[in-house]
């Protein structure tokens, strides 16, 4: 260190401890008469400041709890990998050149050892402003994948979905059985949908979500063409009334990804927050947190 430099240091040393400081021309400055010099904040401040925050954030959860009628406490999510797991398609939903043509790939479950699951929610057709507030009082993280002919009915309830940190994501623009379609009708239908989440919400999603969870070669060839990465499917299926399962055993895994829809009393015996308690409520007792998908991708 120069002469110079160790000076200066040696300087602002001193300003600390005597608790005067640097002007903006460099000149010492002395606190007025009367005045107590700037507390110092340290290292215990910060961390009671941060405990102070999780206590009040966790009150704050147990009161929508209680309020939105869980039996239990949500769990709080580990924090994102620093290192995403690696996503493959699952065994038997490739197709032919999947490896090959580096398509995206096709998954119902991520590689985690945590004990966590994610919620992915599909189409639109409900738009329930008490799943919005009930998301955001419990701090549950959803993936939305939208169509839309359901969505254009109110763009604006999406965009407060998105303000408040659900990612939107590609579900086609009219909910087509795409094997049914050709290479050319399928792309206007995930890239025409690309086009829409970019206008309206500012973003294009790299998630696709094919509907009815049906696909073949030309689907995933044009999602690639769109700019989609990621094909995600779900192993389990939550209604308001009970769950559905893709394994045999019947049973949450870490890592599963869990789907439901945009519903409510027109087509369930119940509405979304219902459907939301249900789901809460069984992923909770089995001692499974809900985390953020696009964390993991």
């Amino acid at each position: 260190m120069t002469r110079r430099r160790a000076g200066a240091a040696v300087l602002a040393a001193a300003a600390l401890v005597s608790g005067c400081g640097l002007g903006d021309d460099g000149a010492q400055t002395r606190p007025a008469a009367g005045q107590q010099p700037p507390r110092q904040k340290s290292a215990a401040d910060a961390l009671d400041s941060y405990a102070s925050r999780l206590r009040a954030q966790h009150t704050a959860r147990v009161a929508a709890a209680k309020r939105w009628g869980l039996r239990k406490v949500p769990l709080t999510a580990p924090p994102p990998p620093a290192k995403k797991p690696r996503i493959r398609t699952r065994h038997g939903f490739e197709v032919e050149g999947h490896r090959e043509e580096n398509l995206p790939p096709v998954f119902t479950t991520v590689p985690t050892r945590h004990k966590v699951v994610f919620l992915t929610i599909d189409d639109g057709a409900e738009k329930d402003p008490a799943f919005l507030r009930m998301m955001s009082e419990l701090r549950i993280p959803y993936t939305a994948f939208l169509s839309d002919y359901l969505v254009k009915e109110d763009y604006g309830y999406f965009k407060r979905m998105q303000d408040r940190g659900a990612p939107l994501n590609n579900h086609t623009l009219h909910h087509p059985y795409m094997p049914a379609l050709s290479y050319a009708r399928q792309k206007r239908e995930i890239c025409g949908m690309q086009d829409v989440i970019e206008k309206r919400y500012g973003k294009r999603p790299l998630l696709f979500r094919p509907p009815f969870g049906n696909y073949d070669r030309d689907t995933l060839r044009a999602a690639k063409m769109c700019g989609i990465t990621h094909v995600p499917l779900w192993n389990e299926e939550v209604f308001v009334d009970r769950w559905e399962y893709r394994e045999w055993d019947r049973s949450i895994r870490p890592g599963d990804i869990v789907l439901s829809h945009f519903r409510g009393k027109d087509d369930w015996k119940g509405t979304m927050p219902d459907m939301i308690r249900r789901f809460l409520d069984k992923v909770t007792a089995e001692g499974y947190a809900v985390a953020r998908l696009e964390d993991y991708l």
